[in-house]
């Protein structure tokens, strides 16, 4: 063979041989019941950056669900390398079951919460029952529409932010509080197990004078329903509500995913991934990107768990627990 003719055969080897493939991440984020929106906007964005600063791709695979029904599930196999619920008691109860690592809310900044939001009202065109606050929830004429507290956690904050407002206006009173939440629920038509379809009852089938559910929740629905002519409603006073995200460490480690996850949940808090979270309607903690949003986010004042209950240890043990006070609200009705 010429030289010519050896260069031109070596030539179409290099050419015909496989090119290496690009090294391949993969991650499974098991998420709350509305977070499909937010997610699927962040999730591209995350996998350009990964790729630009790594030079390896990866797939991010979604589940979702009600944020308890989702814990639960991970705890009997669901192999999820990262969570993001709306819930902490979620991610608490996957520390209790040696998935998740204990100081979890120390791993990353705002105790591993990248956003908030807070429990709000969605009402029919033209506030036709004129809804501004929780005491209208408790009206004989209103039928408020939201997610079953024992599998949601956007029930469950909807349940503790009624609890909270009472208090508030009732002196303290744990005994008229309970009655007051008590007066609420009996005139939900129907509890769903998750907030996507609380939101279905009330904008598709159009059950229900009041939709209460995640403020970026009612945003969006009222883009997407806009024929609808629905309108938001901020109450006086509403329960900050924590959007917390933890590796699973057991499976990471095992799945060999722990650097990739690890990342995934960094980068919610830098200014890109918070600009998509404040354009899907949620409350960020980047300042300067919360002030670009600051027109379409009313003030509103926020209380705490912390404050108003005692911590979410106090809430598992006197609302949540079997035969607590939740159970007694809800089998009294």
């Amino acid at each position: 063979m010429t030289i010519p003719a050896f260069r031109a055969a070596a030539l179409a080897l290099i050419v015909l041989a496989p090119m290496p493939a690009l090294a391949q991440d993969k991650l499974l984020n098991v998420s709350y019941d509305i977070g499909r929106e937010v997610f699927e906007a962040l999730n591209p964005a995350f996998a350009e950056h990964w790729q630009e600063t790594t030079g390896r791709t990866v797939t991010i695979d979604m589940s979702h669900g009600g944020s308890s029904r989702q814990a639960r599930a991970v705890l009997e196999g669901l192999a999820a390398d990262v969570v993001t619920f709306n819930q902490e008691t979620d991610v608490d109860v996957l520390v209790e079951g040696g998935l998740v690592a204990e100081g979890w809310r120390d791993a990353l900044p705002n105790g591993a919460s990248p956003f908030y939001s807070l429990p709000a009202f969605l009402v029919r065109a033209g506030n036709p029952l004129n809804i501004e606050d929780w005491d209208d929830l408790a009206r004989e004429d209103v039928a408020p529409v939201f997610p079953n507290p024992k599998t949601s956690g956007n029930g469950r904050y909807t349940y503790l932010a009624a609890y909270a407002y009472a208090l508030e206006t009732n002196g303290g009173d744990h005994a008229a509080a309970q009655e007051f939440v008590k007066t609420i629920m009996s005139s939900v038509p129907v509890f769903d197990t998750g907030g996507r379809a609380a939101t279905q009852t009330f904008a598709e089938r159009e059950i229900g004078d009041v939709l209460v559910t995640f403020e970026a929740e009612t945003a969006q629905i009222a883009e997407e329903y806009a024929a609808q002519g629905l309108e938001q409603v901020t109450p006086t006073v509403s329960l900050f509500a924590a959007f917390p995200v933890a590796v699973v460490t057991e499976n990471a480690e095992r799945n060999g995913t722990a650097e990739v996850a690890t990342a995934y949940l960094e980068w919610l808090y830098s200014p890109e991934a918070q600009r998509i979270i404040a354009e899907h309607h949620y409350r960020v903690s980047d300042e300067a990107v919360a002030a670009e949003f600051s027109e379409s986010q009313p003030e509103v004042r926020l209380v705490t768990v912390d404050e108003v209950f005692g911590g979410w240890d106090a809430v598992r043990t006197e609302h949540l627990a079997d035969g607590a006070i939740l159970d007694q609200v809800f089998l009294n009705q």
